[in-house]
């Protein structure tokens, strides 16, 4: 904590106590430098997380909602909890990390796929099946075509 009155950044947390509310915490500091004493207040950040949807409408990030859609793409494939349960907490730091607290639900769905493209083949599809919103049957033969492609491409570069 910067010293209100010199701005050197050390100290020493000389007491702490509740609120009555018990909504923060009421520090006493010592600069180790001039030795005054200064008060902070340390309260839980409660601005949520948000996900700009693709008509533009806000609201707040849920990884419930991100594992529940995981979940449903992997069903009955066999794809172990922990990994995704790693793609989920990617895709949660990556909305933490913004510094606006909040990121388009398209980069999480990009990242996401890419994700599951490595993973599982069959869990990729049907996760960009629903998230691209395929409007037919032709442009699920296109993915699935490139998705041939390049794993073609895969192994005739892994036998050289």
């Amino acid at each position: 904590m910067k010293c209100p009155f010199c701005g050197h950044l050390e100290d020493r947390v000389v007491d702490s106590r509740e609120s009555r509310e018990g909504d923060s915490i009421r520090r006493r500091r010592e600069c180790l430098r001039c030795e005054r004493r200064f008060t902070s207040y340390e309260r839980i950040d409660e601005i949520p997380y948000m996900v700009i949807k693709k008509d533009g409408r806000r609201e707040p990030f849920d990884r419930n909602k991100v594992m529940a859609g995981l979940l449903r793409a992997c069903e009955k494939r066999p794809i172990p909890a922990a990994k995704l349960e790693a793609i989920v907490n990617a895709v949660e730091k990556y909305v933490q990390e913004s510094p606006e607290r909040e990121r388009p639900t398209s980069k999480i769905g990009e990242m996401i796929m890419r994700r599951l493209k490595e993973l599982d083949k069959v869990a990729y599809v049907r996760f960009a099946s629903v998230y691209l919103e395929f409007q037919d049957v032709s442009e699920f033969m296109h993915e699935l075509k490139n998705l041939v492609r390049t794993r073609s491409g895969e192994r005739a570069s892994s036998r050289r």
